[in-house]
């Protein structure tokens, strides 16, 4: 329930935050400090998004991030092709997990979609312990990603 309380708590914040600019760049990356600074158990938190068929890192915090993620291979690759949130309790037992940080021991990776409703990149979300995310993360993750 805390979990809950805290993400009803940052995206009232990032309601207000996100009607100062327009720009979905500068909208994304408010996302991602503030959900890496409120949310304790985030140790990466960044988007990958679609460039010319190939998914690049765009804006992130956490250690440094794989740039170019190999196509239809991994967890935000899984994101994207199945159009819809996945959550990995141990990125270990994920096939094709791709390691850009051998510390990050669960995931999630939500959609991030166009006005029209296409995929056009995730949100990716990692963390030190393993089954961090549930169902509670996947709602209000959603949620907030709809604000961009």
């Amino acid at each position: 329930m805390e979990k809950a309380k805290r993400y009803e708590r940052v995206h009232i914040q990032l309601e207000t935050l996100l009607l100062k600019s327009n720009d979905i760049e500068a909208r994304m990356c408010s996302v991602v400090a503030v959900l890496h600074q409120k949310m304790e158990k985030f140790f990466w938190t960044g988007f990958y998004c679609l460039r010319d068929g190939k998914l690049i890192v765009r804006t992130y915090q956490g250690s440094v991030a794989c740039m170019e993620l190999k196509k239809d291979i991994g967890v935000c690759w899984a994101g994207i092709n199945q159009q819809k949130t996945i959550v990995v309790p141990d990125v270990e037992q994920f096939p094709g997990h791709i390691a850009c940080d051998s510390r990050s021991k669960s995931e999630i990776v939500v959609p991030f979609r166009d006005k029209q409703g296409n995929v056009i990149g995730v949100l990716d979300v990692d963390s030190k312990e393993l089954s961090t995310f549930d169902e509670v993360d996947v709602f209000w993750l959603e949620k907030i990603i709809s604000l961009i």
